[in-house]
């Protein structure tokens, strides 16, 4: 859909190029963007240029013409991200353009209705930019799987190496925001979701509190897990657009305590300090390659000369809180997915995970050409709830109460840090992801806690980012941390070079 757009917009928006403007740089708490109707339409050139054409990074599925008028009038109203771009995650609802998640079964699911995280945006004086490429079905669907392939959308490409894979299911919003095609963007993440293609892309992404941002019209796996997200440039950013996005929802019960826990994310960020805070150091996490490993010793001596008093941690994730996250997630795919296909409006071919496995089926050569669908062929036959319910309490026991809450108070801790991912590795539709079993974001995801990635280097021209995660509801004291490290930071940073990987010259 979006290369007939595409091709539509190549008058208009290279009309507005000559005197485009960059957004004033943000300061004081009622930050003020000007030449935002411009920034606007240099977003949506570059993703003519680069993502139709050029290297075709496949990151956005769908634009909106529109975003140019809709980010000066935001702006004309004095809103607060005064018409800012942002692109949107492709299952999550906004009224102008369809959801797929990036499956053929929901390419005309255009419901005419926003996601209520969407209405905040806009309240805030964000403006949908269009949406992104994601993983089809948030990368639920089999397990050999490849990170950022859509039938919808094809397969994203990460903007420092093109070769190379964008990792996990928001890898369209992540390598987007790399790629300079938006002021952010906002994705979803059930485990590593948005933390993983902002570690592997460059990026800062920041998955909070369960139950802090709204779920409501966003594609389901898991109730328990679920949370959007921002992935953005700068943890100044992400927390301004946290800010726009949280709140309570009536429809979702898990955000009842959203509107009296929610804050002004970006205030004092710009003054935060890591002195004298204790942080533990999940050295296990880190995994074995050398290239990891020295970047995590260049960031935990950057927290050190800040002032932070560094706590190594022998602590290893239990192999049974991975088992039995995994039973849950099948457990509540099954019953979340049905439940959102059902109450879609309109007449979708697909009203449940059977309908959507008889259609894949159905339409093998253009869906299943490259991977099956092992994992929800699984989770429809996960019926046994007296099952699941154990496994769930047993994953949240091990992540939570003895997992980030024991840590923390028996070493009298501030937070946590870990690498977030290893460096991205070749795109292989062909056998699927190649991950190195680096980070602890699972922890954070089982038990719901916020977790921020924040570039902390490169190894070899791919950037890794530092993992930072606390207790429920530390999402101010997470990104204040954040905004300290990104100031201490010494190591440079990658830059996207929209080309292959390539070997470089020794440092």
């Amino acid at each position: 859909m979006r290369r007939t757009i595409a091709m539509a917009l190549m008058l208009t928006v290279a009309a507005g190029c000559a005197n485009l403007q960059r957004p004033r740089p943000i300061t004081g708490s009622m930050p003020i963007v000007e030449g935002s109707a411009d920034a606007a339409r240099r977003y949506l050139a570059r993703i003519v240029e680069i993502d139709d054409a050029g290297p075709q990074l496949n990151a956005v599925i769908a634009v909106n013409p529109a975003a140019p008028e809709q980010a000066a009038g935001a702006e004309r109203l004095g809103l607060r991200l005064g018409g800012r771009a942002v692109l949107v995650k492709d299952n999550i609802e906004t009224a102008e353009l369809p959801t797929t998640a990036g499956s053929l079964a929901l390419k005309d699911n255009w419901t005419r209705r926003d996601a209520p995280l969407i209405a905040r945006l806009r309240a805030a004086g964000g403006v949908v930019l269009g949406k992104a490429n994601l993983s089809e079905w948030a990368n639920i669907r089999s397990s050999a799987s490849s990170s950022g392939w859509s039938a919808v959308g094809g397969q994203t490409k990460n903007p420092h190496a093109i070769d190379r894979n964008p990792c996990g299911s928001s890898s369209g919003s992540g390598a987007a925001v790399a790629a300079g095609l938006a002021w952010a963007a906002i994705g979803t993440e059930t485990d590593g979701s948005i933390t993983c293609p902002a570690s592997v892309n460059g990026i800062v992404g920041f998955k909070p509190t369960v139950g802090l941002v709204s779920r409501t019209h966003v594609v389901p796996i898991s109730h328990s897990q679920d949370t959007p997200g921002p992935m953005t440039t700068t943890v100044r950013d992400a927390a301004l657009l946290l800010t726009a996005i949280a709140g309570t929802d009536p429809a979702d019960p898990a955000t009842a305590e959203a509107d009296a826990r929610k804050t002004d994310y970006a205030a004092g960020l710009d003054s935060a300090s890591l002195a004298s805070k204790r942080i533990g150091v999940l050295r296990k996490a880190a995994g074995r390659h050398p290239g990891v490993n020295r970047l995590f010793d260049r960031a935990l001596a950057d927290l050190r000369a800040a002032g932070a008093m560094l706590v190594e941690l022998d602590y290893e994730e239990p192999r049974e809180m991975g088992r039995d996250e995994f039973a849950v997630l099948l457990f509540e795919l099954r019953e979340d997915l049905n439940a959102y296909l059902a109450g879609l409006p309109g007449a979708p071919p697909v009203r449940s995970l059977a309908d959507v496995i008889a259609f894949n089926r159905a339409n093998a050569e253009a869906e299943m050409r490259w991977f099956g669908q092992d994992l929800f062929e699984a989770a429809e036959k996960a019926t046994d709830r007296k099952a699941y319910e154990k496994a769930r309490a047993n994953s949240l026991r091990l992540a939570g109460a003895e997992g980030i809450d024991r840590l923390l108070a028996a070493n009298r801790l501030d937070f946590l840090v870990a690498p977030t991912a290893g460096p991205a590795w070749p795109i292989d539709l062909v056998t699927g992801d190649h991950f190195l079993g680096v980070g602890a974001g699972t922890l954070a995801a089982i038990a719901g806690y916020p977790h921020l990635s924040v570039p902390m280097g490169a190894v070899e021209g791919l950037p890794v980012g530092l993992s930072f995660l606390g207790g429920r509801w530390d999402d101010h004291r997470i990104l204040a941390a954040g905004a300290a490290y990104e100031r201490a930071r010494t190591e440079p940073l990658a830059k996207a070079e929209l080309q292959a990987w390539r070997v470089r010259p020794p440092r």
